[in-house]
């Protein structure tokens, strides 16, 4: 026993130089805030610069950085180390954005991209779809027409089939639902299109009450996917539990890639796969490959990009290197450090949000 014990002892002492200098090279020095909008769609979100002490600098990504949360997470964070990004407190808003910048600062730090760090990659390009029928993307996103009322009947399904017939016969699609149906209405038309086989029936309604999703779930052999207003572990563990869910969509922005890492894992355990939701800027997008390649069962990526031309030339602008254009309905994975992009600062200035 006392051997065991020196030996532990000598271990401490001699590791304890090396994790101190390490945390304090990568201390944060400093957190700032650039909130952008796009020109033509008016999409909002917010992206954070961290730098350290040592001169590395991360990036991460949200929907909007309030002023009150943001200065609440800078005064915990400055004078922390970056390598702590598994101590991030998840209840924060802005914790997915922090998530991805202080990984992005442990890859440069090792001279890897995020996902070897993390353990892969598990694949060597992403498959993505968009909301569009896009020629370069494999599979486009359809959302369903506002329902004029409850219970709409034959003529809603008879609308959403015909936007979907509006597609290639060999183009994939995910239905979005947007959580906007009634039980009887999501289950109808989750009907509806099984013979044309769906990836998956978005958010066919909402998951506040698990009876409405059961219900809908037990009357249709369409997978459903659930997740994008989701920010409790323990709702997706439910769904997972009750085999009320095929895909789970934890939003990037919002768990950024250690958290929904989590909720992969958890998923995989019940041979569920892992979609992750993105509706927001091209860092979030660097973020989901990363995330992409480094866990096992990854679907698909959704890519939100904008109909309008001046809209996509923003998001090239501020994140250049065709990050967002597939070929053949693939997305590259970044190769470089940490993230793998270069954000241009000068483009986030000039889109910058009043």
């Amino acid at each position: 026993m006392s051997n065991t014990i020196d030996r532990r002892m000598r271990l401490s002492v001699a590791f304890a130089p090396q994790a101190s200098a390490t945390s304090r090279e990568h201390t944060i020095a400093e957190m700032r805030w650039f909130p952008v909008q796009e020109p033509v769609s008016g999409s909002r979100y917010s992206f954070l610069r961290v730098k350290t002490r040592s001169g590395l600098t991360g990036w991460g990504e949200c929907a909007e950085a309030v002023e009150r949360a943001a200065k609440a997470l800078e005064k915990e964070w400055l004078g922390r180390s970056a390598t702590l990004y598994a101590a991030i407190h998840r209840s924060s808003p802005l914790a997915g954005a922090l998530d991805m910048a202080l990984l992005d600062i442990v890859g440069k730090s090792c001279r890897a991209p995020v996902y070897r760090v993390l353990g892969g990659p598990t694949r060597h390009k992403v498959r993505a779809f968009t909301d569009s029928n896009a020629a370069a993307f494999s599979a486009a996103g359809i959302a369903l027409p506002k329902p004029a009322s409850r219970n709409q009947g034959k003529a809603y399904e008879n609308q959403v089939l015909a936007l979907v017939k509006e597609l290639p016969e060999d183009r994939d699609f995910v239905l979005s639902g947007s959580g906007s149906l009634t039980a009887g209405d999501a289950a109808s038309v989750a009907r509806a299109v099984e013979g044309l086989h769906p990836l998956w029936f978005d958010e066919p309604c909402s998951v506040a009450n698990a009876e409405t999703v059961r219900k809908v779930s037990g009357e249709t052999v369409t997978p459903l996917g659930f997740g994008r207003e989701i920010t409790d572990a323990g709702v997706f563990q439910m769904l997972l539990r009750e085999g009320l869910i095929d895909v789970v969509r934890p939003d990037i922005a919002h768990w950024g890639i250690s958290g929904a890492r989590q909720i992969a894992t958890l998923a995989e355990a019940y041979y569920v796969a892992i979609a992750p939701h993105h509706d927001g800027g091209p860092v979030a997008t660097a973020a989901a490959l990363h995330l992409a390649a480094s866990v096992p069962n990854f679907f698909i990526q959704h890519v939100p990009l904008p109909a309008d031309p001046k809209d996509r030339e923003m998001r090239a602008a501020i994140v250049s290197g065709g990050l967002e254009t597939p070929r053949d309905g693939f997305l590259e994975l970044p190769t470089g450090p940490g993230l793998g992009i270069q954000v241009n600062e000068a483009a986030l200035e000039k889109y910058h949000a009043a």
